[in-house]
């Protein structure tokens, strides 16, 4: 089995505080109105309790990238070593294929630029043994950078309620839902 780095998201330990977000535009160095990685709070539907659960979400890194194949200038590739997926802005003519066949929303358009741009999972700082800015950011330790086959959590989640169920795409995350609130009340 090749290796595939992914991100496991754990809603259990998330508060939202977006510092996942923050480091990531800040190694990134992205324009104002750029988000690489977005916080989303779950919708009452699927969590409707008082505490709030959260999302913290970027590019999925799939197994099968529609980018990949929605791209006319092959400016995105998979490596091999790792399965990350990286967009040379060089070769992007800002034609927005990508942004509109993602079914999760990871490639952005830059205005400024004209071309798209996304999470590259921090590969550079990868190949330097360094971990990702916002798993390293994360103070909860609820966003982390793993290699999936090394995952062995049965209660972990593919396609939790709220993220979309692309099959064909194979997304490399991983979730654990936020734990159901208990109601402690005191002996009288």
């Amino acid at each position: 089995m090749k290796k595939q780095y992914g991100f496991f998201i754990d809603a259990d330990r998330c508060i939202g505080c977006f510092t996942c977000a923050m480091a990531c535009k800040n190694q990134n160095r992205l324009e104002p109105g750029i988000k690489w990685r977005e916080v989303h709070p779950l919708d009452e539907a699927i969590y409707p309790h008082r505490d709030r659960a959260f999302y913290s979400l970027a590019c999925n890194h799939c197994e099968r990238p529609c980018c990949i194949e929605a791209c006319p200038v092959s400016a995105y590739s998979k490596r091999e070593k790792d399965g990350v997926v990286v967009h040379d802005q060089q070769k992007c003519i800002g034609c927005k294929n990508c942004v509109r066949s993602c079914p999760f929303g990871a490639p952005e358009y830059n205005p400024e630029l004209n071309k798209a741009e996304k999470c590259s999972l921090c590969y550079q700082r990868l190949d330097a043994g360094l971990t990702p800015a916002c798993a390293q950011g994360c103070p909860t330790r609820a966003l982390q950078v793993v290699e999936l086959s090394a995952l062995d959590d049965a209660d972990l989640l593919h396609y939790p309620p709220g993220f979309p169920a692309a099959k064909k795409l194979n997304p490399s995350v991983r979730f654990r839902s936020p734990r159901q609130p208990r109601i402690i009340r005191r002996k009288a």
